[in-house]
């Protein structure tokens, strides 16, 4: 439910001398559909095409679905200068979200997938809806719900690949939102991962729970920079 445009405050407000780079993933304007037969693999083959694109080293970051890529992607990047991850999700996942999410996007209910993904699958009460659905960021939302129980099937049909996280060889930052931790569904997914990772150094975004690049941009970008610049 993002695209490159929804992270421009945020990368905006990176300080580092490097360039950065935000990639509008498939299913997202000017990108193109998921295509048939996708996958998570299919995700992870477009971001090593484009880390080998740019013909030099990264520092990686990724954000809930970003962020399991991203650590996919990391296992076999060894060049990689650092791996940081916000709330990376992984299966279970929301499961049982799937099929009412599918099914509004097949009726031609945007209205109703946005909805859901923030009630059934996020966990956001009802009046926290409402507030969204009469702020800006809906009209935001819509159309980015076009492949999103696609990109949810995917997440939960992917085994991670648990044995090989410990062995990036560039340093791992993991944070996550204070107001999750334990929680379902990211902070759950967040201690199933963190837990494969002993060597991640992990923090807490204070205040903050999944949203802190449209709540607290700076603070994002500013433990991305630490994270990099570590």
């Amino acid at each position: 439910m993002s695209d490159a445009a929804t992270w421009r405050p945020v990368a905006d407000a990176i300080a580092l001398p490097n360039p950065v780079v935000t990639i509008n993933r498939r299913g997202r304007t000017p990108s193109g559909p998921l295509g048939d037969d996708y996958s998570l693999r299919t995700e992870i083959e477009d971001l090593h095409h484009v880390l080998d694109s740019l013909g030099t080293p990264a520092d990686l970051f990724g954000w809930s679905y970003g962020g399991l890529i991203a650590l996919e992607v990391a296992v076999d990047r060894p060049e990689l200068r650092s791996l940081t991850a916000y709330e990376p999700v992984c299966a279970p996942f929301a499961p049982a979200a799937i099929p009412a999410v599918r099914a509004a996007i097949e009726r031609g209910d945007p209205d109703g997938a946005v909805r859901l993904v923030n009630t059934d699958v996020s966990g956001f009460s009802a009046e926290y809806v409402e507030a969204l659905r009469q702020s800006p960021v809906w009209e935001v939302l819509r159309p980015l719900t076009a492949p999103l129980a696609d990109e949810l099937a995917a997440i939960d049909a992917h085994i991670p690949s648990w044995d090989r996280y410990r062995t990036p060889a560039s340093p791992v930052t993991l944070l996550l939102g204070e107001l999750n931790p334990g929680g379902e569904p990211y902070g759950a997914a967040f201690d199933r991962i963190a837990a494969a990772l002993p060597q991640a150094r992990v923090e807490l975004l204070p205040g903050q729970g999944h949203l802190a690049h449209a709540e607290a941009p700076e603070l994002l970008a500013d433990r991305i920079a630490a994270a990099a610049a570590r």
